[in-house]
């Protein structure tokens, strides 16, 4: 994955922030909203696009635009790359393909036991029978 080549594909949008602050958030534009294309995207491969179309398939637009937003400081800049730093996360998570699960055969040795067991626990509630004395 390009870090650089992926981050120059990203549109940053900065908004008013809601919530605690007081004058500052009247007058400052600290939210950053995080939007990626993704399917007109030029870094990821056709493989990549549909691997994380899947995996993010929750969290896309009608567009297949991924939208991230962070107001969790006061300043625009941190803003910005806590959502960057979020999206390359998130991005990293995606793109990772997990691995076939292989069936493995049970052993030979392993079925003989459960057998032989199975055998013993047959013949002990046997055992505890009445003996028959015609």
């Amino acid at each position: 994955m390009e870090t650089e080549k992926i981050i120059k594909e990203l549109v940053y949008k900065a908004v008013r922030s809601s919530g605690a602050g007081g004058q500052n958030v009247n007058k400052v534009s600290s939210k950053v909203i995080l939007s990626f294309d993704l399917q007109n995207s030029q870094v990821l491969s056709e493989e990549e696009k549909e691997l994380v179309l899947t995996k993010l398939s929750s969290r896309l637009t009608s567009e297949n635009i991924l939208i991230l937003n962070c107001d969790e400081d006061r300043s625009q800049l941190k803003n910005k790359a806590i959502v960057t730093k979020r999206f390359l996360e998130l991005l990293k998570n995606a793109l990772i393909v997990p691995k076939i699960r292989k069936a493995t055969k049970i052993p030979k040795s392993v079925i003989r036991k459960r057998i032989k067991d199975k055998k013993n626990i047959s013949e002990v509630k046997s055992n505890r029978k009445k003996p028959d004395l015609d």
